[in-house]
């Protein structure tokens, strides 16, 4: 599986509150809406930046606070490629698997705002075209990318009817 796009940068413990703020959750539940809100906390012009296939990078601990599935989700429907982030907050990491989400650690250290990537989750490698560097990652397991292939756990139950893997 390999994904292109550009990075949007953000630090460390970047929580779901910053990904997506409670407070429009109190105006809709519709996805399609809350993703115009993605990370506008933290970037308010960060949804008209975007295009589809870019990528979040982030320091450590992405994802962190509450365990609401809106984060992944809201990013998902914003059309992010991946998240890339040195670490992830275990039940935002399960959670963006679960929704077909692709989340990638690796060190972000080398990544700029505006870089153009392409990320090979089973190759294990981040090629940076702007800087003509190669970050490894650890490859995802080959269930994992199945899961993600077919749009997150409960489309691949749709598809297969059962955990066929």
């Amino acid at each position: 599986m390999e994904l292109k796009g550009r990075s949007h940068k953000f630090g460390n413990d970047v929580n779901t509150d910053y990904i997506i703020s409670g407070r429009h959750k109190f105006k809709t539940l519709d996805m399609n809406e809350l993703a115009k809100h993605v990370m506008e906390d933290l970037d308010p012009d960060f949804y008209s930046k975007i295009t589809p296939g870019d990528f979040l990078v982030a320091g450590s601990n992405f994802g962190c606070g509450s365990s609401r599935e809106q984060a992944p989700q809201a990013i998902k429907c914003a059309n992010i490629g991946a998240v890339l982030a040195k670490s992830f907050a275990r039940i935002f990491y399960r959670n963006a698997i679960n929704i077909g989400l692709p989340v990638v650690e690796c060190d972000t250290d080398a990544i700029n705002p505006g870089d153009e990537l392409v990320v090979d989750l089973g190759k294990g490698v981040i090629r940076n075209l702007t800087q003509k560097t190669d970050i490894a990652i650890k490859p995802l397991p080959e269930v994992m990318i199945t899961i993600l292939n077919d749009g997150g756990l409960a489309a691949h139950f749709r598809k297969h009817g059962t955990f066929n893997l």
